[in-house]
């Protein structure tokens, strides 16, 4: 299986699988000497982690993180510091129900990957989905927490729930601080309590929900990102792409910047201190012609709905034999719900790559 690492400078792999009995990554490309320790990682894995409350699966695994190699501590050291080695992080597997999906070994789930991964290798691993399970994303936001070392603390990257189905939040309510105070990551608080009633009666129904999830990076310095092809826009579009279930991205306005008018739509700028624009508006999402312009970042990423039902619905069989399937297991009733710290952590491994790569081009 190819394409399993993405970056360019700050590169990431991850390994394994859903129901095997680690996953991980490999970080290559982390400058030497930062500080990082097992809890800084953990922090952000505790953050996606599954079964934390009644509206995600009730997988347990404690996500634990391993840090493997590319870290170094001694006495000459203020604490572990990455080496400039690629840095292996490993979480186990401590909860698989492999037995769970005996029944559906041989059928393809609507709305999953198991038939195209049967017209493309052949074979796949039912149990949980294998490699195309969101179980892989505990890797992604382990690499998320190794870039956020590189970026540092003055570049803020936060991520909040805004629509679960057709309930979106009130955007005149938007508080960062209540994203803490509830199991949905959502600003609004009016706007979460709608959305434990709307998930209870979908969860009852054997059905489930497609969300938003908006993420803002804060502190970025103008100029980095690539005019043509390295375009700072499109590798944060795919890198938010890349996550499971995703199916459109948005950077700033999107789609709303169709009906507006030119005039409407620039970003008009006024003298700022020190020679600096300051923006009016930021209708282009923090970049413009593939480079940063020292705004906040905003993309938005839409989730479909949890394929895994309980609901029947008609399919066929890897034999050409059509069927019916229900999905039995331990599943999220709206996989929205913890995609926020992975989208963090995908903006996050974007950043550091394009500091490092702005870096290395211009020596700043």
């Amino acid at each position: 299986m190819s394409h399993n690492t993405f970056g360019h400078l700050f590169r990431v792999t991850t390994w394994g699988e859903s129901h095997g009995p680690a996953l991980g990554c490999v970080v290559d490309g982390c400058p030497p000497g930062l500080p990082l320790s097992l809890a800084d990682i953990q922090y952000w894995l505790n953050r996606r982690a599954p079964g934390q409350n009644r509206f995600v699966t009730q997988r347990r695994e404690p996500d634990e993180v391993k840090i493997l190699s590319g870290v170094f501590e001694d006495d000459r050291t203020d604490g572990p510091v990455t080496t400039g080695a690629p840095i292996s992080l490993m979480i186990e597997n401590v909860d698989q129900r492999g037995k769970d999906y005996d029944d559906i070994r041989d059928l393809y789930r609507p709305g999953h990957a198991d038939y195209t991964y049967d017209a493309k290798y052949g074979l796949r691993d039912y149990r949980g989905g294998g490699r195309s399970s969101a179980r892989e994303t505990a890797a992604r936001v382990a690499a998320g927490a190794v870039a956020r070392r590189i970026l540092g603390e003055d570049i803020v990257i936060r991520a909040a729930l805004i629509q679960i189905g057709a309930v979106a939040i009130d955007r005149a309510a938007w508080d960062w601080a209540e994203t803490e105070n509830n199991p949905f990551w959502c600003p609004d608080a009016g706007a979460a309590k709608l959305w434990e009633t709307l998930l209870d009666e979908k969860r009852k129904d054997g059905n489930s929900l497609g969300a938003i999830v908006e993420v803002e990076a804060t502190g970025v310095p103008a100029g980095w990102g690539a005019p043509i092809y390295g375009k700072l826009d499109a590798e944060l579009a795919g890198a938010l792409m890349s996550i499971n279930a995703v199916k459109g991205v948005e950077i700033g306005a999107g789609f709303d910047a169709a009906p507006l008018t030119g005039v409407e739509n620039a970003d008009e700028m006024r003298a700022g201190a020190g020679g600096k624009p300051v923006f009016v508006t930021n209708h282009a999402g923090g970049v413009l012609g593939g480079i940063s312009t020292g705004q906040p970042i905003v993309a938005r990423i839409a989730i479909k709905p949890t394929s895994s039902i309980l609901t029947a619905r008609k399919t066929v069989d890897r034999f050409g034999h059509e069927a019916e399937i229900s999905t039995k297991g331990r599943h999220d009733p709206c996989v929205g719900i913890r995609a926020a710290p992975v989208a963090e952590a995908m903006v996050a491994c974007v950043l550091a790559d394009a500091k490092l790569r702005h870096r290395g081009q211009t020596g700043n």
